[in-house]
């Protein structure tokens, strides 16, 4: 059981979830976040004052997966999530040791569905 956690721009949610659907992922969790890479910090005026944006909006997606999904995953947010432009984001694979259901008490993989 794997956690894939991916930083991406807003604007490319839609194309990663289409993405992930065409590779039959369909449970996630998104939020919102704020980050920093390697963009460069910018200025601009907010109610006539100046403010340095150094913190960029980003959609942060959880994936819980089975090991022979991680791939796919993975590919589907690299395909739906690139512009190549710097700034697209960031994906990570961290292995899980548990997970459990809570309607149903079932664990382990199956739980992940």
């Amino acid at each position: 059981m794997y956690l894939v956690i991916a930083y991406i721009r807003p604007e490319k949610l839609s194309d990663v979830k289409k993405a992930l659907i065409s590779k039959e992922v369909f449970k996630m969790s998104i939020t919102n976040a704020l980050g920093a890479g390697d963009e460069e910090v910018y200025h601009e005026r907010y109610r006539g004052a100046d403010v340095e944006i150094d913190l960029l909006k980003r959609v942060r997606l959880e994936i819980a997966v089975n090991e022979s999904f991680i791939q796919k995953t993975v590919d589907a947010i690299l395909l739906g999530g690139r512009t190549g432009e710097e700034g697209d984001g960031k994906v990570f694979v961290l292995p899980m040791t548990q997970c459990y259901q809570i309607r149903t008490g079932n664990k382990g993989p199956h739980a992940i569905g």
